[in-house]
C-alpha cells in the first residue's frame, strides 16, 4: 500500500504529462481521495486548464467527495476556486446547490469538531462561483421559518362567548347554531309562503309596489325585520372565521409537510416520520443561517469575510497542514476590534431580525416595551449563565483531579489557567445546547402567556448568537462582561448612547435597550438607552 502511494505522488516522466489527459487525472484525483490525500489531489486540480477542467469536472463522481465531508472539503474548494479563476464560458454544469445542501446538512446536525474551519473556505468558493445560492439559501430559511410558525397557529380559538376551545369543537357548535336557526328561519318563510308562493308577477310590478297601502307596507317590514332578526345575528357570523382559522391551518401544514419532504430529499437519514417536525426544520433553518454567515459579505472575494470562526492571514493561504482540513482556529488571533464589532453587528442585525419577527406575533404586536425587555433579558442571560458554565468548568476539574476548592497553591492556579487557556481555544466548537435552552427557558417561564414565543424561529436564532458570542467573549485572555448598572439614573456619555428615536431634550433614562460591553473596567461599547 505504501509503495502504491508513492507511486502515485511520484513525478511523471516529464513532469506534467498526466496534466493533458483528463482520464489519467481523474484516476489520479480518485486514488488520491481513496487515500484522503485531499491536499495532494487540490493539488493536481490547481494545474489543470481549462479544457482538461471542464472534462474531468463532467467526469467526477462527486457524491463519492460529497459523502466524505468535511475531510473533502479541500478539493472541492480546489474545484470551485479554479472555475472560477479560469472563469470559462460556458460554464460547467456543476452541481454546485448539492454541495450546499450536503453542508447544510452538515451543519444542521454537527457532530464532527472543527466543521467551520473546515468548510469555510470551501463556502466562500462556492458563493463566489454561484452567487446565486445565496438567495436559494435565504428563501428556503424563511419557508422554514415560516412552516415553523405555523406549526404554532393550531392552538385553541375562542367561541362566541370568548371562551377558548378547540378549533373543531367551535366549528360543531357554531354549525348547529347556524342549523338551528336556518330551521326556524325556513319555518316563518313557509308560514309566509300562504301570501308569496305562487305570487303574481304583476303584482311585484313596478306600478303595483307603489299603489300599495300603509297596513300591506307595515306588514311586509314586520316579516322582513323578523326574518333579518334571524339571519343576521352577530354570533352567526363567526363561521366566516372559524372557516378562515381552518383554511390557514390546512395551508400551514401542507407548507410544513412540504418543507419536511425538502429536507427527506436532502438527508434520507433524517428518520423524519420518528422527530418533531419542529425540531427538524429548525436544525436545518440554523445549518442555512451557518451556511449564509460562513459565505461572507455578498460580493467579496473569498477570505474577505469576518464571520465568527474564520481566521486566515492577510494573505488569504492557510497555515495549518493538516490533509484533510482547512486551518487550525486559533482564535487567540481576535483582537478587540472584531469582538466589539460582532457585539455591535449582534445589536444592530440579529436584535433587529428579531424585533422584527416578534413584530409579526399577533399577541404582542403593540407590546413594544415588552418586546425590547425580552430581547434585552436574553443578552444579559446569556452572558451571566456562560459566566457560570466558565467557572463550573474550572471548579470541575479541580474536583476531579482531588484539588481542593478553595486552595491558591501555584499547581492549583496552574490547573485553573491551563482550563481557562483550554476554553478558550476551544470556543468555536464547545457545545452550548444547554445554555441555549436554559436562557429560552427562563424568559418563557415568566411569560407564558404568550406561548407564540415558543414557535419563533428567528427568537430562537437570536438566543443562539447571543449564547455564543457571549461564551467567546467571556474565554477571552481579558475577558469581556456586561455593564449590570441597570438603574434608571440620568444619562452617563462615557458608557451611555441614546437610540436616535430617545427625547434628546432629556437625559432621565427611562429603559436600556442594549446593556454596555465593558472590559478591564473600560467601555469597550456604550449601553443604548432610550430618555
Amino acid at each position: 500500500m505504501a509503495d502504491s502511494r508513492e507511486r502515485i505522488r511520484g513525478p511523471s516522466r516529464d513532469g506534467r504529462e498526466f496534466l493533458t489527459s483528463p482520464r489519467q487525472v481523474l484516476r489520479r484525483l480518485m486514488l488520491l481521495s481513496e487515500g484522503r490525500q485531499y491536499r495532494e489531489a487540490a493539488g493536481v486540480v490547481g494545474r489543470l486548464g481549462p479544457s482538461v477542467l471542464r472534462s474531468v469536472i463532467a467526469e467526477l463522481p462527486l457524491d463519492l467527495l460529497l459523502e466524505h465531508l468535511p475531510h473533502s472539503a479541500y478539493l472541492l474548494e480546489s474545484f470551485f476556486t479554479r472555475l472560477t479563476t479560469l472563469n470559462t464560458t460556458p460554464k460547467p454544469d456543476v452541481p454546485s446547490e448539492t454541495v450546499a445542501w450536503q453542508l447544510v446538512r452538515l451543519f444542521a446536525n454537527p457532530h464532527e469538531s472543527g466543521l467551520r474551519q473546515r468548510c469555510t473556505r470551501l463556502l466562500q468558493a462556492l458563493a463566489q462561483y454561484e452567487p446565486g445560492l445565496r438567495q436559494t439559501l435565504r428563501e428556503r430559511r424563511r419557508s422554514f421559518d415560516k412552516a415553523v410558525q405555523g406549526l404554532g397557529v393550531h392552538g385553541l380559538t375562542t367561541d362566541s362567548s370568548g371562551q377558548l376551545i378547540s378549533l373543531h369543537v367551535a366549528l360543531k357548535t357554531e354549525l348547529q347554531r347556524h342549523v338551528d336557526t336556518y330551521k326556524m328561519a325556513i319555518h316563518k318563510l313557509e308560514e309566509l309562503s300562504m301570501v308569496t308562493i305562487n305570487q303574481d308577477p304583476a303584482h311585484s310590478s313596478h306600478q303595483r309596489l307603489l299603489a300599495i297601502n300603509y297596513g300591506d307596507i307595515q306588514q311586509r317590514l314586520i316579516d322582513n325585520k323578523t326574518l333579518l332578526t334571524m339571519l343576521d345575528k352577530p354570533a352567526l357570523k363567526q363561521l366566516q372565521t372559524l372557516v378562515e382559522n381552518l383554511s390557514t391551518r390546512v395551508e400551514n401544514d401542507k407548507e410544513v409537510l412540504t418543507c419536511v419532504g425538502q429536507v427527506r430529499r436532502l438527508d434520507s437519514q433524517a428518520l423524519v416520520e420518528k422527530r418533531p417536525a419542529a425540531g427538524l426544520l429548525m436544525n436545518f433553518s440554523r445549518g442555512c443561517e451557518v451556511v449564509l454567515n460562513m459565505m461572507g459579505p455578498e460580493g467579496g472575494p473569498p477570505g474577505s469575510s469576518h464571520s465568527i470562526g474564520k481566521n486566515t492571514p492577510p494573505g488569504g493561504a492557510s497555515t495549518s497542514s493538516c490533509s484533510d482540513g482547512y486551518h487550525s482556529d486559533d482564535s487567540g488571533s481576535d483582537d478587540g476590534s472584531e469582538m466589539v464589532s460582532l457585539y455591535r453587528n449582534l445589536y444592530v442585525e440579529n436584535r433587529a431580525d428579531a424585533l422584527e419577527a416578534l413584530d409579526s406575533l399577533p399577541q404582542i404586536k403593540h407590546a413594544h416595551s415588552l418586546k425590547g425587555k425580552i430581547l434585552f433579558s436574553m443578552i444579559v442571560l446569556s452572558f451571566r449563565l456562560c459566566h457560570g458554565m466558565r467557572e463550573r468548568k474550572v471548579l470541575e476539574v479541580r474536583r476531579v483531579l482531588n484539588c481542593p476548592l478553595d486552595s491558591s497553591s501555584e499547581t492549583t492556579l496552574s490547573l485553573d489557567r491551563s482550563v481557562r487557556q483550554h476554553l478558550f481555544e476551544t470556543a468555536e466548537s464547545f457545545p452550548l445546547g444547554e445554555i441555549e435552552r436554559s436562557v429560552f427557558n427562563q424568559v418563557l417561564s415568566t411569560l407564558h402567556e404568550y406561548p407564540c414565543l415558543e414557535s419563533c424561529p428567528p427568537l430562537t436564532h437570536y438566543v443562539s448568537a447571543c449564547v455564543r458570542l457571549a461564551w467567546r467573549m467571556i474565554n477571552q485572555k481579558a475577558p469581556y462582561y456586561l455593564d449590570m448598572d441597570f438603574n434608571l439614573g440620568f444619562l452617563r456619555p462615557e458608557k451611555h448612547e441614546r437610540h436616535p428615536q430617545a427625547d434628546r431634550r432629556s437625559d432621565l433614562i427611562k429603559a436600556f435597550l442594549w446593556p454596555a460591553l465593558m472590559q478591564n473596567n473600560q467601555c469597550a461599547f456604550k449601553a443604548v438607552v432610550a430618555t
